[in-house]
Formats: C-alpha cells, sequence, structure tokens
C-alpha cells in the first residue's frame, strides 16, 4: 500500500467508512476505479460517441470538397449512378432496394438523372408497361471521371501515412461497412443480404 492510500492519523472509522471505497490497487498501482474508468473510456458506447462525431465530420468535409471539386452529381446522385454503371440496367424498385431507399426518393433522384443525359430508360423485356434504368455514355463517363478525381485526393491525402496505417483504415472501414449493411438488412427484415449478392455501395460511389 502505498503511503497515500493510508488514512490520517485521527480519521475515525465513520469518516473512512461513508467516504467513497477505495478499491485495493492492482497490478501496475492502478486502483480498480481507475481500470473500470478506463474500460469505460474503451467501450462500445464510447467508442460510438466519438466515432458517430468522427463520421458526420467526415461526411460534412467530403461534401464540401465534392462542391469545390465541381461533381455534375450529388451525393445521392452518384450513389444511383455508380449502381447502374457497376451492376448495370436495373427497374427503379430493384434500385431502391439496393440502396436502401424508399421509391419515391429514387424516382425524383432519376428523373433529375434522366433530364441531364447521365440515366436513359429501356423497355423492360418482362414488362411491357415497365421499364429498365441504364446509365448512358456521359453517365459512366461522369462516374469514371468522379472516381478518378477522388481517388486522386486520397492518394493525396493518404501517401504520407505508413502502409499498415492504409490498410488498416481500409479494412476496419469496409468492417463497419459490411456491419451497417447486414444490419439494415436484419432491420429491414430480410435477415442477412442473399449471397453472392453485392452490398450496397460496392463498388462504392
Amino acid at each position: 500500500m502505498r503511503a497515500d492510500d493510508v488514512p490520517p492519523a485521527g480519521a475515525t472509522r465513520a469518516a473512512t467508512t461513508t467516504a467513497e471505497p477505495v478499491a485495493a490497487p492492482t497490478a501496475g498501482g492502478r486502483t480498480a476505479d481507475a481500470a473500470t474508468v478506463i474500460a469505460r473510456a474503451g467501450s462500445a458506447e464510447a467508442a460510438a460517441s466519438g466515432l458517430g462525431a468522427e463520421m458526420v465530420r467526415l461526411m460534412r468535409l467530403f461534401a464540401a470538397w465534392t462542391q469545390r471539386a465541381g461533381f455534375e452529381c450529388g451525393a445521392a446522385d452518384r450513389v444511383l449512378l455508380a449502381r447502374l454503371v457497376t451492376c448495370g440496367r436495373r427497374r427503379a424498385t430493384d434500385l431502391a432496394a439496393d440502396v436502401f431507399l424508399d421509391l419515391s426518393t429514387v424516382s425524383r433522384q432519376v428523373r433529375s438523372l434522366v433530364d441531364r443525359g447521365l440515366v436513359e430508360r429501356h423497355p423492360d423485356p418482362e414488362d411491357r408497361r415497365g421499364s429498365l434504368l441504364g446509365a448512358t455514355e456521359a453517365g459512366r463517363a461522369a462516374y469514371r471521371s468522379a472516381v478518378r478525381r477522388r481517388e486522386a485526393e486520397l492518394t493525396r491525402l493518404l501517401e504520407p501515412w505508413p502502409a499498415e496505417d492504409r490498410t488498416l483504415l481500409t479494412r476496419l472501414l469496409k468492417r463497419l461497412n459490411d456491419d451497417l449493411v447486414d444490419s439494415t438488412y436484419t432491420s429491414l427484415g430480410t435477415g442477412q443480404r442473399p449471397a453472392g449478392e453485392a452490398r450496397q455501395g460496392d463498388p462504392h460511389a
């Protein structure tokens, strides 16, 4: 026991029992209370608070960067366009399910993409009343340009990082995204994503 753990001379038993209990020191000199504080600081709840704040910050900074870069598509448009470029023609209902958005929201965004010549409608061979959505050549070019510019910017930012840090960041972010996708399927009542199905945003917008 350290000297500062010994009660001062003349202290009454009542005084020592009514005070906050002091846990016995643990290995390394930390008290159990201090260890508890450290454990709480490393808890999932504390991590969620810090990660949530950083995610919001990242989205805000990325949105500002894409605006400065002059991308033709906004974030929501890029998600839909990326899906059509990487997965081919899709019905609007399937596209909405792919990106976890309601059909009315996707329909508005699709109209904007069609009006700008980035997406076009094709007859659905399985349903004469329906149509398939597909990226135009201009849409594919816009998508490729956005990916190149994003990767160039991220390359510049990550160049000073140690290789192991770059690898760890990518691995953990992919893990978080995969867990978010599976959690979303579960919350929608569909369970785990169907085997072999591409995850939402994979390849990402």
